[in-house]
C-alpha cells in the first residue's frame, strides 16, 4: 500500500483536504512573512543602536574639536578637521542643538546653573555650556545651560512644605 494515498478518493474528501492543506500552506507563509518582518525590524533596530552608540563614544572629540576652535586661530587644517566632521555627522543625520534664548526643556536640556529673576513665568537657556546633540528623534546627549527665570515653586514634588521641620525624634533600639 502506498504512504500518503487515499484508498477511496472521494471528491468531497479531496476537497476538504485540499482545503485544509492550503490553508495550513497560507498559515506557515503568513507566520514566515511575519518573522522575516521581525527580523528586518530587530535588524534596523540594532543598526540603530549601534550607530548611536558609535556616535556617542565621537562626542568627546567634538567637544575638543569646539574647545580647540574656540581657543586657537583657525588654521586651514583645523578648519577641513570641523568642516569633515560636521559634514559627516550631519550626513548621518546628527543634529547639534541648544540655542540661548530657547525655552528650557527638562527632556533635552540639564541645567548647571539657575538664576532667578522675579518677573518672568519660564526658564530661558541664558548660556549654553555644552550642546546637546541628537540623532533623529533620539536623544544622544542633553545640553548642559544655565537658565534663568522664575524662582522654584515653594513645594518640593512630594507635595509637602519646605518649611524646615524639626528632626523626628530618634528611638533608641534595644538588643
Amino acid at each position: 500500500m502506498d504512504k500518503g494515498r487515499l484508498q477511496n478518493p472521494d471528491p468531497a474528501q479531496l476537497q476538504r483536504l485540499l482545503r485544509e492543506r492550503t490553508a495550513d500552506l497560507q498559515r506557515v507563509k503568513a507566520e514566515y512573512d511575519n518573522y522575516r518582518k521581525r527580523v528586518r525590524r530587530d535588524r534596523m533596530a540594532v543598526r540603530e543602536i549601534a550607530v548611536a552608540n558609535v556616535l556617542r563614544a565621537l562626542l568627546p572629540v567634538l567637544d575638543a574639536v569646539d574647545r580647540t576652535c574656540a581657543q586657537e586661530p583657525m588654521t586651514p587644517g583645523l578648519k577641513d578637521i570641523t568642516d569633515t566632521l560636521a559634514t559627516q555627522l550631519g550626513s548621518l543625520g546628527v543634529e547639534a542643538f541648544g540655542e540661548v534664548g530657547d525655552p528650557f526643556d527638562p527632556a533635552c536640556h540639564d541645567a548647571v546653573t539657575h538664576h532667578v529673576r522675579p518677573g518672568t513665568d519660564e526658564l530661558i537657556c541664558t548660556k549654553i555650556l555644552r550642546p546637546g546633540y541628537r540623532l533623529g528623534l533620539q536623544l544622544l546627549r542633553p545640553a548642559h545651560v544655565e537658565v534663568t527665570g522664575p524662582p522654584p515653586p515653594t513645594r518640593n514634588p512630594l507635595g509637602h512644605e519646605r518649611a524646615e521641620s524639626p528632626p523626628a525624634p530618634v528611638r533608641e533600639l534595644r538588643r
